[in-house]
């Protein structure tokens, strides 16, 4: 049981790619792994382990066996760092009737409607301009801050007939509303105490 603990705590660690590649780069350095470079001749020994990464999204990590000999075989386990998801388009700010909402594009193939009426928030990589130069880091915010709301079954009487998602249409969070200090204040324009 407490592997399926510690896969757990790792997927709650690594919400991206970039994230779990942070979070494995740590481990296996933890245990004695050596990084290596794809633009240099490795040089690689009998009891050596070594990793590298590319776009801060992959990681690749082996071991060498103690009696390895050029010419033996080798095996091969193999996972992935990435997961179906709605991503931030480049320019995801959009309002409609009062509501702030982030465009997404799909990533994968992902069972979409799962994602609707659930908290969701932010995590991923972001690249900025620092001192002149591009700079990237990692971000993440820990509490929900969007929801993708499904329409009342008055408003979508269709829906339990194969209600088909359109992520263009249907997938776009809502972030906050514009009418939100509105809603706050009284009759006279003053902000309601609480």
């Amino acid at each position: 049981m407490r592997e399926a603990e510690k896969l757990v705590e790792y997927l709650n660690e690594c919400w991206t790619p970039f994230h779990a590649v942070e979070h494995t780069v740590g481990k296996l350095e933890g245990e004695g792994f050596e990084k290596l470079s794809e633009r240099e001749t490795w040089k690689v020994v009998p009891g050596g382990k070594y990793y590298f990464t590319r776009n801060a999204s992959a990681i690749v990590a082996f071991a060498v066996g103690g009696k390895y000999e050029a010419g033996n075989g080798f095996r091969i386990i193999g996972a992935h760092t990435d997961s179906p998801c709605p991503k931030l388009k480049p320019v995801s700010k959009e309002t409609k009737n009062g509501w702030l909402m982030v465009n997404c594009q799909n990533y994968g193939g992902g069972l979409w409607y799962t994602w609707f009426d659930r908290d969701l928030s932010v995590a991923g990589r972001v690249v900025y301009k620092s001192g002149g130069k591009l700079k990237s880091g990692l971000v993440r915010v820990n509490k929900p801050i969007m929801r993708i709301p499904s329409l009342a079954i008055h408003l979508n009487r269709g829906a339990n007939d194969g209600f088909k998602v359109n992520f263009q249409q249907h997938m776009s969070p809502v972030l906050a509303t514009s009418i939100k200090d509105q809603l706050n204040r009284g009759s006279s324009g003053e902000q309601e105490s609480k």
